[in-house]
């Protein structure tokens, strides 16, 4: 009996992971055609069908379920070896994948990273910034930074940082002659947002008391960049919802004033996202080690 191409074994157990062919071609880099044609080889070494296409995705076989449970031991065990050498060399190394929006990115990442690339020379980091969502499997990103008001479920750990209060924020000058007391005097003022994808734009404010209300608004100035949102906020251009950090600076200065302080916009949560699988990097697990111990107390600070 000739021994296996192990390849396609970790090539199966990946596009099951990933869900599709196309999916395993991001990830891996890998052109779909050659992954079809490793995957027709594994089958037609193995005798049987492994998996049906359909729809709605690939459907395993019988065989091709039990199959798997032993490619995914084989990958494990691949990866753990891996560890192995990294820990003999003591040193983590490679590339690091994260993903944060602008605003956690300038406020908060920008004073760590440096920090940690200085502690691990040989760990290369590449940092995508954006605010949509990432999905990290698909997009291969091994950490993420969020916010949200509440943490999804999802097959990924995410590990709670700290809270993210926003606050309703306006230029001094706007209500020298009009007075906000009560959510609907936000109706009478222009209004700035970060981009929703779903258009509908508003603020679910709780006042102190418990009461509810729900205002909409037809933003004057649309945006995903949080410090652009601040600044024509300062410039008078209208109301704005930000996280406070962004905006203390400001209110120190004189430049802005928070409104409606009796009533409250949802707490963000700001959190780190990644793969639980077994076999992660070091160079991932140090910079999830550092993250989880620096940047709880720079939130504080700032938040």
């Amino acid at each position: 009996m000739s021994f296996p191409d192990v390849t396609n074994y970790y090539l199966f157990a990946q596009v099951m992971a990933c869900g599709s062919i196309s999916a395993a071609s991001r990830e891996l880099g890998l052109p779909k055609s050659t992954i079809s044609r490793k995957m027709a080889i594994l089958e037609l070494e193995q005798g049987t069908r492994l998996f049906h296409r359909s729809r709605s995705g690939l459907k395993l076989t019988d065989v091709g379920r039990e199959f798997l449970v032993h490619c995914e031991r084989l990958v494990s065990a691949a990866e753990s070896a891996q560890q192995v050498t990294q820990r003999l060399l003591d040193k983590p190394r490679g590339k690091v994948e994260i993903s944060a929006p602008y605003a956690l990115s300038q406020s908060l990442l920008v004073q760590v990273l440096p920090e940690f690339m200085s502690l691990y020379p040989e760990v290369e980091i590449q940092l995508f910034v954006t605010n949509r969502p990432v999905n990290l499997i698909e997009e291969g990103i091994d950490i993420a930074l969020r916010v949200r008001k509440n943490i999804e479920d999802s097959s990924l750990i995410a590990r709670p940082i700290s809270q993210a209060p926003q606050t309703l924020y306006i230029a001094p000058d706007l209500i020298n002659h009009n007075s906000i007391t009560e959510p609907e005097d936000l109706l009478t003022f222009e209004h700035l947002s970060l981009h929703y994808t779903n258009g509908r734009y508003g603020y679910e404010l709780i006042h102190s008391s418990g009461q509810q209300k729900n205002i909409r608004i037809k933003p004057r100035l649309i945006t995903d960049d949080m410090i652009v949102l601040r600044e024509a906020a300062i410039k008078k251009l209208g109301i704005v919802a930000l996280p406070n950090h962004l905006c203390n600076d400001a209110v120190n200065s004189g430049e802005l004033v928070p409104v409606l302080t009796d009533w409250h916009l949802p707490t963000g949560i700001m959190h780190m996202t990644y793969s639980h699988r077994r076999g992660i990097l070091p160079a991932v697990r140090v910079l999830i080690d550092f993250l989880t111990e620096k940047l709880p107390h720079l939130a504080q600070q700032q938040f």
